[in-house]
Order: structure tokens, then C-alpha cells, then sequence
């Protein structure tokens, strides 16, 4: 297994309602190459859950395990870094850096870790996104799917254990959306990628090989 989640607690504070459960024991394992969803109704912690295994958040209890290391307790420069060279995150929102060009953000990653061979990765990357020939162009003259295509090629481009996805079509309009999603998985397969994605899209989802609806805290 390539990420084991056991016993997952989380938490929140409210000033009114006071401690609200949002996970509750959740478990689950993502074996090398396979791909899952990750549904339920708006507020019932889909988004948490996902940045517990970002390692973007902690949670109260349980662990979160990536091939064998658990994220839980790494110190946070050393879960960064790890974090940096392992998970590729895909966001609703796209969170390009506006001043970038799409080439420039599709490489930020690289050169913030010292990476190698950094213009050939770029222009392979840019190649199969299909942007060879916007490559210059800055997020705010791109398209939506344009954008989402470089964010795609950004989160790839270190070559992830594991790829994050929350909402990738969710800003983007039915057939854009349809052309990225079918971008998105023939690059999950030809990269060989584990991936879990987190959508209200019942058709989305049923492009993942299982499909967990989180209810109550817990997935079904």
C-alpha cells in the first residue's frame, strides 16, 4: 500500500456550537496506481480529509502513513520537504502565481527543490499538457481549462507518490470540464499515478476505480 489511513480523527472549534466532530475513526488504504473518489454532501469534511493527507493539517488522532512514513509525526521542516517531493496537489481554484508564466509556474516546483534537468522536465511536461504554444502566457491570459491544465502539469511535474485532486472541474464549465478530466486520467495512467479526488461529480467519480462517500465523519 502506498498510503494507509488508521483511525483519523479531526475536530473543529466553533465559538457557538462548540466541538464539532468532522472525522471520526476514518480508515482506508490507496494501493500503487489506483484511483479513488471521495464524495458526500458539502460540509461533511471531504476537504479536511484531504489536507490531513496533504499533510497540510494534523489531525487529533490516528495516523497518516505514505509509503511507510507517517506524516503525523514528522517535524514540520521535514514534513515540508517531504511533502514538497511527494504530493502533487491539485486545487478547485487553480492558485497559479499571477505574475508567472504558465512555463514559470509549471517549474516553480522544481526550482524550489534544486531539481535537475529543469527545462527538459518543463518542456516534457508542457507537451503533454498541450500549452507548447502558450507557455508564456500568464495565468490572467489563459482560459480557465488552460489554467487547470498548467496547474495539472505543476502538480506532476515532481513526480508524486501521490496526486491530490479537490474539485479540479468544479470552476470550469461542462465541456472544458469533460476535456480536463480526460487530460487529468490519461495522465494518472501513462504516469502511473495514484490518485485520490475529491468531487461532487458522479461522473467524475465514477472514472476512479473506488468511489468512498464520507457520511457522518466516517467513509462508506
Amino acid at each position: 500500500m502506498i498510503l494507509e489511513i488508521q483511525k483519523v480523527c479531526k475536530s473543529f472549534q466553533q465559538p457557538r456550537a462548540g466541538n464539532i466532530a468532522v472525522l471520526n475513526r476514518v480508515n482506508f488504504t490507496l494501493a500503487l496506481g489506483e484511483t479513488n473518489a471521495i464524495t458526500g454532501q458539502s460540509g461533511s469534511g471531504k476537504t479536511t480529509l484531504l489536507s490531513l493527507i496533504a499533510g497540510l493539517d494534523n489531525p487529533d488522532s490516528g495516523q497518516v502513513i505514505l509509503e511507510g512514513q507517517d506524516l503525523c509525526t514528522m517535524k514540520e521542516s521535514r514534513l515540508a520537504r517531504y511533502r514538497a517531493l511527494k504530493i502533487g496537489i491539485i486545487f478547485q481554484q487553480f492558485h497559479l502565481m499571477p505574475h508567472l508564466s504558465a512555463r514559470e509556474n509549471i517549474s516553480l516546483p522544481l526550482e524550489i527543490l534544486h531539481q535537475e534537468k529543469i527545462r527538459k522536465r518543463t518542456d516534457t511536461m508542457l507537451e503533454k499538457v498541450g500549452l507548447g504554444d502558450r507557455q508564456h502566457h500568464l495565468p490572467g491570459q489563459l482560459s480557465g481549462g488552460e489554467c487547470q491544465r498548467v496547474a495539472i502539469a505543476r502538480a506532476l511535474i515532481i513526480k508524486p507518490a501521490l496526486l491530490l485532486a479537490d474539485e479540479p472541474t468544479g470552476n470550469l464549465d461542462i465541456k472544458t470540464g469533460e476535456k480536463v478530466a480526460q487530460l487529468l486520467f490519461d495522465l494518472v495512467e501513462t504516469e502511473k499515478k495514484s490518485l485520490i479526488l475529491v468531487t461532487h461529480n458522479p461522473v467524475l467519480a465514477g472514472r476512479c476505480q473506488k468511489i468512498r462517500n464520507l457520511e457522518r465523519g466516517r467513509l462508506v
